[in-house]
């Protein structure tokens, strides 16, 4: 695919890389593909979320599936039934590691570490749902190990591809509204909380309950635990931060560059111990990358969006991040964006587009993996935004902002938070 780009703004694109840019050039996995050509790919957790992503890459050899729910995953089993079929990652990773090219990873947050870990070691590419993993610790292990291992990474932040987040990062990088010191993000709702149950049946049949636990401390199943509500219990999953945080983040990870935070604090309602909240605030602050100026990135989990807006007069509606710039503000969503105050800009004219179009986000991880450009999603991009929404979580729980120590993971001077860094496993997942 022949693009003409400036030389400026290839400079730009090409040191971006790593940073999430697809530049389009491999030609490696275009067109048609013989049977011999494409990947054979095992994928892990088949149901909801892990349904869409094996339709994903099903172009490509589905050649083994694997899911706890019968029912949940039934239709996906039935739609590859040349594929084997297991309960179990780990038997399913040491029978078919030589069948295998890469993994793709869709369980519930808690059990995303294991099967991602043994498949990097295995010397296969891997595409994990968002975020990542369940602790701090694990995303900078799954991280650390798929750099070593040189693999083509995908993390499942599927909104990276879309047109107009190219264009609102083009707006930040070309200097639109000038040096940004202030990002306001949130997820609306008030999801979080649920009523912790008092009674229990059985696991249904169609659920391998101690399988989909993995090493999650053991408790008798609960519909409120399965096959969704996971979402909002500290043991299993991650909460709304969690859900949207790397969708939402990206936005301004991507436009300006961010990696890791040096301080992080939150705040919310009173925190319960076993399950998230129903609302959150956090404030992140990142040093000066290069020439730019240190900023602080707030993120909100808010049913009525962040005070910042109202104070700013903008609207809520179909938007999750404000930038704050010194000539002026971007506010924007997944679909939209637009310039404040309206009447500076009324006469703006975009600058060039310099971010070419996805080739399609699952096709930028098969590209990679046959040997094309990283994808977009990498996990060395991907891996410090997550690692930051986990620390969101983190601050809150431990009810006490902190000094963040990257290079060592240490929460500096909290122990509440340090002990949230890296979580315990039961017995028989210890690593």
């Amino acid at each position: 695919m022949q693009r003409s780009i400036h030389r400026r703004q290839m400079l730009k694109a090409t040191a971006a890389v790593g940073a999430g840019f697809w530049l389009g050039t491999s030609t490696v996995g275009r067109g048609a593909e013989s049977p011999n050509d494409k990947l054979s790919i095992a994928c892990i957790g088949i149901g909801g979320r892990g349904a869409a992503n094996v339709g994903g890459v099903a172009g490509q050899n589905i050649v083994a599936l694997c899911d706890v729910d019968d029912e949940r995953a039934g239709s996906v089993f039935e739609r590859f039934p040349k594929a084997k079929k297991y309960y179990d990652f780990r038997p399913m990773l040491d029978e078919m590691d030589k069948q295998i090219d890469a993994v793709v990873v869709s369980t519930p947050d808690h059990t995303h570490f294991h099967p991602s870990m043994m498949a990097l070691n295995m010397g296969k590419h891997l595409y994990c749902e968002k975020p990542l993993a369940h602790s701090v610790w694990e995303v900078r292990q799954i991280t650390d190990l798929a750099r070593e291992k040189k693999l083509a990474t995908q993390l499942g932040a599927q909104r990276h591809a879309m047109d107009n987040m190219h264009r609102v990062v083009e707006l930040v990088k070309s200097g639109a509204i000038g040096a940004v010191t202030e990002v306001h993000s949130w997820i609306g709702g008030d999801r979080g909380m649920p009523p912790v149950p008092t009674e229990f049946e059985p696991a249904p049949a169609h659920v391998k309950w101690d399988l989909w636990l993995g090493p999650a401390a053991e408790r008798p199943y609960h519909k409120t635990y399965c096959p969704y509500g996971w979402r909002f219990w500290w043991d299993f999953g991650t909460g709304e931060t969690g859900n949207w945080g790397c969708h939402i983040l990206d936005i301004p990870y991507w436009a300006l560059d961010l990696k890791y935070p040096v301080k992080v604090d939150a705040s919310g309602p009173p925190v319960h111990a076993q399950t998230t909240p129903k609302a959150m605030a956090t404030r992140f602050e990142f040093p000066a990358r290069g020439d730019q100026p240190p900023v602080v990135l707030h993120w909100y989990h808010t049913k009525s969006g962040p005070p910042i807006l109202a104070e700013k007069g903008l609207p809520v509606g179909g938007n999750n991040t404000l930038f704050i710039g010194s000539k002026g503000m971007l506010l924007c969503g997944f679909s939209n964006r637009k310039l404040y105050p309206e009447d500076q800009f009324a006469d703006f004219k975009a600058p060039e587009k310099f971010i070419p179009p996805s080739p399609g986000f699952y096709r930028e991880w098969i590209d990679a993996c046959r040997g094309g450009q990283p994808a977009t999603c990498n996990f060395d991009y991907t891996g410090p935004m997550a690692e930051t929404v986990l620390l969101g979580n983190v601050a809150y729980r431990a009810q006490h902002g902190f000094a963040w120590d990257s290079d060592k993971l240490i929460a500096v001077g909290n122990d509440a938070a340090q002990r949230l860094i890296r979580t315990p496993y039961r017995k028989g997942w210890e690593v």
